[in-house]
């Protein structure tokens, strides 16, 4: 008689969010939903600034990693001293394989990566696809960050590092030019009295939700923003919670998830309408990014066939 097995899925899709906030909540989400006691080598995948260490934190709260945007490096790597760590030993390691590899060879991450999972301990690996090839085994959870963020759990028929890489770093242009066309937006929108609003994501785009219904001239504020984009302002990262749109210092909480100048942001354009949203009663205005196939507000989020 057959034994009924439970399955999870082959990916699972989020939406990569922009924010420090933000990211972490999906990185505490994903942990509950995704991670067991038993994943010992936890594969993180993305490009720079993608927000690979704020999921971390969101999923591992209080793990040390061993490099922060703030340049404070943990020096040595406690990942390749856990012989000599004594009684006390952590029981979960962070390495960023592309950072480290400027100190240490490959073969000895390698190694120290075999020797931790041996001791029983966990390690969580940014940059996972650079040293996949020298484990010779995949991790046990393996998570790609881009436009969006694919979490999985291969098996010996997949997916490869590789291949989550490619997805990833091809995807990652449109959220950047989402989050630029969503901070060029909020710029515009200082000039018109339309109260508070909350972020959230459509795929290659992004919402700002009104509790109430605002009177907003979505033609001008697009005409506007399309001003903004032309004139291919460089941005420019100041401090954690800001950037210069040009000489512009805007307040944004996601400061490395940029383009470079405001001109990369491709096809931006509205929704002709604010959107209802009949579930919180809310009011959506939502930009698009890249190109698309649809306008139609009820096809943003289609499941693409083929």
């Amino acid at each position: 008689m057959s034994q009924l097995i439970s399955q999870e899925p082959l990916y699972s899709v989020y939406f990569a969010p922009r924010g420090y906030a933000r990211m972490m909540q999906i990185g505490r989400d994903i942990a509950q939903r995704h991670l067991t006691a038993f994943d010992k080598l936890i594969g993180i995948i993305g490009d720079a600034g993608s927000g690979k260490s704020l999921l971390i934190r969101g999923m591992f709260p209080g793990l040390e990693l061993t490099n922060d945007d703030n340049g404070v490096n943990v020096r040595p790597l406690p990942l390749l001293d856990i012989d000599d760590s004594g009684f006390y030993q952590a029981h979960t390691y962070h390495m960023d394989v592309r950072f480290e590899s400027a100190f240490t060879q490959l073969p000895q991450l390698a190694e120290a990566v075999l020797i931790a999972l041996e001791k029983g301990k966990r390690v969580v690996i940014e940059h996972f696809e650079l040293i996949y090839p020298l484990l010779n085994f995949n991790a046990a959870l393996l998570i790609g960050i881009g436009d969006e963020i694919i979490v999985s759990r291969p098996t010996v028929f997949g997916p490869e590092p590789d291949d989550i890489a490619k997805t990833v770093f091809s995807s990652i242009k449109y959220r950047r030019m989402a989050h630029t066309a969503e901070d060029l937006t909020e710029h515009v929108l200082m000039d018109h009295n339309v109260g508070k609003y909350t972020h959230g994501d459509v795929r290659r785009g992004f919402f700002l939700r009104f509790d109430r219904v605002v009177s907003i001239d979505i033609p001008q504020v697009l005409a506007k923003v399309s001003d903004m984009i032309a004139q291919d302002m460089p941005i420019t990262y100041k401090d954690p919670q800001h950037i210069y749109i040009g000489s512009i210092l805007h307040r944004c909480t996601g400061p490395r998830m940029h383009v470079n100048s405001t001109g990369k942001v491709e096809n931006f354009r509205f929704l002709n309408d604010l959107q209802y949203n009949a579930m919180d009663e809310s009011y959506l205005l939502v930009g698009l990014v890249g190109n698309s196939t649809t306008n139609l507000n009820r096809d943003l989020n289609q499941i693409i066939v083929g």
